[in-house]
C-alpha cells in the first residue's frame, strides 16, 4: 500500500516566496545582554564589553528593518512525498477502560498515619530526655520547654525554673505533644499515596526536614525566648526518630486497594452491579469460556 502526498495549494514549482531576510543581530544583542549581566558579579569590564555588543546588535538590527524591512526571494521547490508500508491493514490495540492502570493501585490507609504519629510521639521523647540530662542536668528541660510555652510568665522564666519539675507544665506538654503528633500523623497518612512504597523515606527524612525548617523560620517571631533555648540539632534528631518510628509502624500496616480504578458512580458509594465485579475472581469472560 502506497500513497503519494503532494502540496495541493500554494506556489507552483519554480516560483519564489517573498520572505523577511535572515539576520544574526538578535543573537549578538542577546550575547551582549548576557555579558552585561555577568559583569555585575564578575568584573565591570565584562559589562562594558557586553554594552558594546548590545549597541552593535541594536544598530545592526535597526538597519535591517528601518526605514524598510529587508526581504529576500526564496525559490519554491515542490517534491512529492511517498509514504509506503508493507502492512495491508492498520493494526489497532483495543484496550477496555477497566484494563487501564490507575496508580497507585495499593496504598496505606490514612489511619495508619495516625498510629505512626502516636508511636513516633512517644519515641521522640527519648532523645529529648537524653539531651536535657546531658546539656542541663535535668530530664525535665525539654518537657518544660514544650509545656512552658503556654505559660503566661514564660518570658521571665530562668534556666533553674526550666530544669525543675512543674506539674502544670508537664500536663500542658503532654496535651500539646498528643495534639501535634496526631495532627502530624494525619497529615503523614494523607501524604502516603505520594510515596506508597517508601513510607520510611517520607516520614524519616522528608517530613522531619520540612517540619523543622518551618519551625526554625517562624519560631523567632512566634516565641523568641523559646527559640533562644532550643538546640536545633537535637530537635532534628528527635524529629528523625519520630519519622523513622512512624514509618516503621506504617510499613507494618496492611495495604488497601485504592478506588481510582472504579467508576465514578461506584466511588460515590452507589451500588452499581453492572459496573463493578461482585468478587475479586470475577472478570470479563474469556474467549474460550464464551464458546462453552
Amino acid at each position: 500500500m502506497s500513497e503519494t502526498v503532494q502540496q495541493k495549494s500554494g506556489p507552483v514549482h519554480g516560483e519564489s516566496l517573498h520572505l523577511p531576510a535572515p539576520t544574526h543581530w538578535p543573537i549578538v544583542l542577546a550575547f551582549g545582554c548576557t555579558l552585561a549581566a555577568a559583569g555585575l558579579v564578575t568584573s565591570p569590564f565584562i559589562s562594558v564589553l557586553g554594552g558594546v555588543f548590545m549597541v552593535t546588535g541594536c544598530v545592526g538590527w535597526f538597519r535591517q528593518v528601518l526605514p524598510h524591512e529587508a526581504h529576500e526571494d526564496v525559490p519554491v521547490v515542490v517534491q512529492p512525498v511517498t509514504i509506503a508500508t508493507r502492512r495491508r491493514v492498520v493494526e489497532r490495540i483495543h484496550i477496555h477502560p477497566e484494563h487501564r492502570a490507575h496508580l497507585p493501585i495499593e496504598t496505606y490507609p490514612v489511619a495508619s498515619g495516625l498510629k505512626g504519629g502516636i508511636a513516633g510521639g512517644i519515641a521522640m521523647v527519648i532523645p529529648a530526655i537524653i539531651y536535657g540530662q546531658l546539656a542541663h542536668g535535668s530530664i525535665w528541660w525539654a518537657v518544660n520547654l514544650l509545656g512552658g510555652a503556654g505559660v503566661a510568665h514564660w518570658s521571665h522564666v530562668t534556666d533553674a525554673q526550666i530544669a525543675a519539675f512543674h506539674g502544670d507544665w508537664l500536663g500542658i506538654a503532654i496535651v500539646l505533644q498528643a495534639i501535634v503528633c496526631m495532627l502530624v500523623g494525619l497529615l503523614y497518612g494523607a501524604m502516603l499515596p505520594m510515596l506508597p512504597r517508601h513510607p520510611i523515606l517520607l516520614g524519616g527524612v522528608l517530613a522531619p526536614l520540612a517540619w523543622t525548617g518551618l519551625l526554625y523560620s517562624g519560631m523567632g517571631i512566634i516565641n523568641p525566648a523559646l527559640d533562644a533555648r532550643i538546640a536545633w540539632g537535637w530537635f532534628v534528631a528527635s524529629q528523625i526518630v519520630f519519622g523513622v518510628v512512624a514509618g516503621l509502624v506504617v510499613a507494618r500496616e496492611e495495604r488497601v486497594r485504592t478506588d481510582r480504578g472504579l467508576p465514578f458512580i461506584a466511588r460515590m458509594g452507589i451500588e452499581a452491579p453492572g459496573l463493578i465485579e461482585s468478587n475479586l475472581d470475577a472478570g470479563p469472560p474469556r474467549r474460550d469460556e464464551e464458546k462453552h
